[in-house]
């Protein structure tokens, strides 16, 4: 009989080159929440957040890689998307709407502003009216929507899968 041995937890592998992809939060109404983005942004090698409003991150929460990350906080959200589009970032929110394509089938570009929404009110017109591109995530019961963490998680986690090249 073959005995195979796992290990439970394997160092991180080191990405060949950093992810060009930011994270940038709405003003959030919880902290646990961008605490949670935090660490699953961590996790996904990505090295910077913008967070609008005010932001506060929870360090027993965001912990283990979070404090690598460059978090930079801006008052409002739409000045902070404008300087991305004109820094070359592909700007893709996070959100439900009538043209919005499924996460699945989107395609990311390696340079990529990865956009999120309040939780209760979503991205807002303006920031909407900025945007390259929405993407969305099936739902199939109730509630109509992820958590805002739990779907940020998914969408880097896509992101990844997908190791956008160009």
């Amino acid at each position: 009989m073959l005995r195979f041995e796992h290990l439970r937890h394997k160092p991180p592998s080191l990405l060949s080159r950093p992810r060009e992809l930011i994270v940038v939060c709405a003003p959030l109404k919880s902290n646990v929440n961008l605490s949670n983005i935090l660490r699953t942004a961590s996790c996904c090698g990505v090295q910077k957040v913008i967070a609008t409003g005010q932001a506060k991150v929870d360090k027993s929460i965001a912990r283990d890689g979070a404090e690598e990350i460059e978090l930079v906080v801006h008052r409002t959200l739409p000045p902070v998307l404008k300087e991305l589009k004109i820094a070359g970032y592909q700007l893709v929110g996070l959100e439900q709407t009538t043209n919005s394509t499924l996460l699945p089938e989107f395609r990311f570009v390696r340079k990529t502003a990865l956009v999120i929404g309040n939780e209760r009110h979503g991205l807002g017109d303006d920031a909407l009216a900025i945007l390259d591109a929405v993407v969305e995530i099936p739902v199939y019961g109730l509630p109509y929507s992820y958590n805002v963490a739990t779907a940020t998680a998914m969408a880097l986690y896509e992101f990844c899968r997908q190791d956008p090249q160009s």
